[in-house]
């Protein structure tokens, strides 16, 4: 039995249809699912950290690099995600395009992406709500705010978030869509306060010098920033949701890639702008700026916007987390029981509730601090994989189908494989020992279990009794 077979696009779609997800999504919930995903923590924390210590007033060039590259990505993923219609984002196209062993080690990442992320994002919720009450002359006890390692007993408010969301995505994609649309609002409306607010404070004295860490700077400050562009690819985990794939899927990333990356270079240029960049060395930029220029009641708004912010976020990655096991599971590479369906809302609860379990533990005695960077490294090898795998389908699979088309593929494709080893290669060397110890775990996994539990490999044996 190949560890190399692939699956056939018109089986998987069919597959879909008979056992799959309810289709409710359209173009504008796609857009909003990727903004609820893309503005968060980039936004609220990682500008002031790339500005004070990597690139100064040029992270907006840093910010317009990243961006392009992620579009040459989003332009890949675009023509997979119409092509293929069916959850699993990366672990789906890999399957297509290269075979299972490789789809099973990308799925085996965005394991870990997903989890890792969405447990450091609670975290970081958790912090903020904490914050804010603190502010309002309410303080709970450390205990029950901070992990065992930091010195408390468990980080409750970010397992008690994570549990909230959980029973929200299980019951159903209209619900967990409706929530994250009033979210990514609120979210949107403290960007623009602070923007109404900081814009017209700037002094373009403080944009000199403007490339303090030189164009090195540039380029350290977009691999640092390329955190906030994660989300790409959980968008592309609802396309089998979406109503029309071939239209809704290209206009949804394409659309909120570009909404994120104009709203990330403004909120730069006035963060840099109105305060010295290295007076921004803080974990809540947008909020000291305005506290800095007197607005204590705007700073209050947004760091309000900033927890609806995370919100989003944490939803979302859970969300993809659950659709990439379910996708994983209905090609029986792990335990098809985990893709059931609810009976009432049509969603995989079982492998949501695993998974809202796993965030919530570990956000909630955890310093996922320690494997954060994990995050990236998964994302970036998924990311990778999918461009090998639009290029090859592109010369074996010309005759498929193509709602949409990457342009100029052969020249935008290997652009984004460089980007993505730039970045990859400059991920601290434990980033690299632990996700190869993951990637380890996986491979005993994939061998143990899913290379003799697969779909298809009961369908190449079926096959081979026939003959």
């Amino acid at each position: 039995m190949s560890i190399f077979r692939t699956k056939d696009v018109e089986l998987m779609i069919k597959e879909s249809k008979r056992h799959g997800l309810i289709k409710s999504l359209g173009a504008f919930d796609i857009t909003l699912i990727g903004i609820g995903v893309i503005i968060g923590t980039g936004i609220f924390v990682l500008t002031g950290v790339a500005a004070a210590q990597y690139a100064g007033p040029a992270l907006m060039l840093s910010f317009v690099l990243a961006g392009l590259t992620v579009a040459f990505v989003s332009l890949a993923f675009s023509e997979l995600a119409a092509m293929i219609p069916v959850a699993g984002s990366a672990y789906t196209y890999t399957y297509t395009a290269l075979g299972e062993a490789l789809a099973f080690w990308v799925g085996w990442g965005l394991v870990l992406e997903y989890t890792v992320g969405a447990s450091a994002v609670a975290g970081g919720w958790s912090a903020y709500f904490t914050g804010i009450l603190a502010s309002g002359g309410i303080h709970l006890p450390e205990a029950l705010t901070k992990v065992p390692s930091d010195g408390g007993i468990v980080n409750l408010p970010a397992v008690l978030i994570s549990l909230f969301l959980m029973l929200i995505l299980v019951r159903g994609t209209r619900e967990s869509v409706n929530l994250n649309k009033i979210l990514v609002f609120i979210k949107l409306g403290a960007i623009f306060i602070f923007l109404f607010l900081a814009g017209p404070q700037v002094n373009p004295a403080n944009w000199d010098p403007f490339l303090p860490f030189g164009w090195q700077g540039v380029a350290t400050g977009a691999a640092v920033i390329f955190f906030a562009y994660l989300g790409i690819d959980s968008i592309a985990t609802s396309a089998e949701e979406a109503k029309n794939p071939g239209h809704d899927m290209p206009i949804g990333i394409l659309a909120s890639l570009s909404i994120c990356t104009v709203l990330y270079i403004t909120v730069t240029a006035v963060m840099t702008g109105t305060t010295p960049y290295p007076q921004l060395d803080t974990a809540e930029p947008v909020t000291y700026v305005l506290r800095n220029l007197g607005y204590n009641l705007g700073s209050a708004l947004v760091g309000t916007g900033a927890i609806a912010g995370l919100t989003t976020v944490l939803v979302v990655m859970m969300y993809a987390q659950t659709r990439s096991f379910f996708a994983m599971s209905r090609d029986g590479l792990i335990p098809r029981s985990l893709c059931r369906l609810h009976p009432k809302f049509g969603s995989p609860y079982i492998v949501t509730f695993i998974v809202g379990i796993a965030v919530a533990l570990l956000s909630g005695f955890t310093p996922i601090h320690l494997v954060a960077e994990m995050c990236s490294i998964g994302t970036l090898f998924a990311f990778f994989m999918s461009i090998i795998g639009v290029m090859r389908l592109r010369k074996t699979k010309p005759h498929w189908e193509r709602p949409f088309k990457c342009p100029a593929l052969f020249i935008i494709g290997p652009l984004a494989l460089i980007f993505c080893a730039f970045v990859m290669g400059n991920l601290p060397a434990h980033t690299w020992r632990n996700f190869l110890i993951w990637m380890t775990v996986g491979v005993i996994v994939y061998f143990a279990y899913g290379r003799t539990h697969s779909v298809l490999a009961k369908t190449e044996e079926f096959d081979k009794n026939l003959t």
